[in-house]
């Protein structure tokens, strides 16, 4: 019987999100329908930033690659959710589990370092507006978003080689609907502290560090903010910084949700809630939130459809004449 118990696990059942067979149609038309948007909305934000000279600025081009990422990790995770909702539950095998684990930590680690450096770019912008150019020109924007990438992807190699060290014998079910970090450890009969030392120090120390860096510079932000003598002068400040604000508070406070609390106070059902919301809504929700509360964008919206406007109008003159010479 031990001889069994110990035996290799060489695939994972992802059980999904809802149990409920009523539920599971309504749900897979629901989250396509979410995820159909996030393509639309952040691939729109991407085309947009490029097509738009006056939005080729620093701010721009790492929001640019927050979209990026977003429909990256909306793609990593919505399939194997509308998987799970077509066939009740989604194999998986452990090559697999354990790819889909490493790219989803290195673009959530990606994020949180973007995140952190356009909260530092509003705080140049706003408290030294003189130097802005001078520090986030295109040549440190640049070595700021590839730096990111690399040690987001350093980390996420170490958690995702930490993890599938570990033998899995328990239970291959995970009860989750993609390959999560604290739903994987809970299968494992291996010693986990390492994983959990990781966990706390490394990630936590990511975010926590991270947190440190977006408040100091909000506090500074605000502060110089309430020094602007012209209402209209303050309004234009905080409507440059609501967005990103509203865009950390969201994601960070799903994040600390999820990774903040001791591994024995994780509830599945509530973990798998709250990754539906950072890995789908939020990332759904961003180029909304970014598009309806900056004039910037705005602008850029109404010169981009008027040109299509126009276009579609010349296109269909040309062809009237074509046809009726």
């Amino acid at each position: 019987m031990n001889e069994v118990n110990q035996t290799r696990v060489t695939a994972f059942i992802l059980l999904g999100l809802n149990n409920d067979p009523h539920l599971q149609i309504p749900l897979f038309v629901l989250f396509l329908l979410v995820y159909i948007m996030t393509v639309l909305g952040n691939v729109g934000m991407m085309v947009l930033i490029r097509m738009s000279p006056h939005l080729h600025t620093p701010m721009y081009y790492l929001l640019s690659h927050l979209s990026f990422l977003d429909v990256s990790c909306s793609s990593t995770v919505t399939p194997t959710l509308l998987m799970t909702f077509a066939s009740k539950r989604s194999s998986i095998s452990v090559l697999g589990c354990a790819t889909q684990l490493f790219i989803f930590m290195g673009l959530g680690s990606t994020e949180v370092f973007i995140l952190t450096m356009m909260a530092y770019d509003r705080y140049i912008a706003i408290c030294k507006p003189l130097m802005y150019t001078a520090i986030m020109n295109h040549s440190v924007c640049v070595y700021i978003v590839v730096g990111a990438y690399l040690v987001a992807l350093v980390h996420a190699l170490l958690q995702t080689t930490c993890t599938f060290r570990l033998k899995f014998c328990r239970s291959n079910e995970i009860i989750h609907f993609f390959c999560e970090l604290p739903p994987l450890l809970k299968l494992s009969c291996s010693n986990t502290s390492l994983n959990d030392a990781l966990l706390v120090f490394v990630a936590g120390g990511f975010m926590v560090s991270s947190l440190v860096i977006i408040f100091t510079s909000y506090i500074f932000i605000v502060a110089a903010i309430l020094r602007i003598h012209s209402s209209d002068g303050q309004r234009r400040a905080f409507s440059t910084c609501s967005s990103h604000f509203v865009c950390v508070t969201l994601f960070f406070g799903n994040l600390l949700f999820i990774y903040g609390r001791p591994s024995s106070n994780h509830s599945m059902d509530k973990d798998r809630v709250a990754a539906a919301f950072y890995t789908m809504f939020i990332p759904m929700l961003n180029p909304f939130i970014y598009s309806l509360r900056n004039q910037q964008v705005k602008q850029a919206m109404r010169k981009a459809i008027g040109k299509l406007c126009v276009a579609r109008w010349i296109f269909h003159g040309k062809a009237h004449v074509a046809i009726f010479p």
